[in-house]
């Protein structure tokens, strides 16, 4: 299974899009755009989950593509 995560980058400027917790996929001006950059990317690579975290790096949500 493939993990996408989404979180703020350092300087909490934008939102970086990784896989596996790899170096970044993508990097987007608002959570929405990642979010929906990461989903896009779960759904053509499944079975995916999609991980977004807060400002701490919390784990805040989960959403799995089967």
């Amino acid at each position: 299974m493939h993990t996408y995560s989404i979180a703020p980058n350092v300087d909490l400027t934008g939102w970086v899009v990784k896989l596996e917790d790899v170096a970044p996929e993508e990097e987007h001006n608002t959570k929405d755009e990642a979010i929906e950059a990461a989903e896009r990317m779960a759904k053509e690579n499944k079975p995916s989950e999609v991980q977004i975290f807060d400002e701490n790096h919390d784990v805040i949500e989960k959403r799995r593509f089967e």
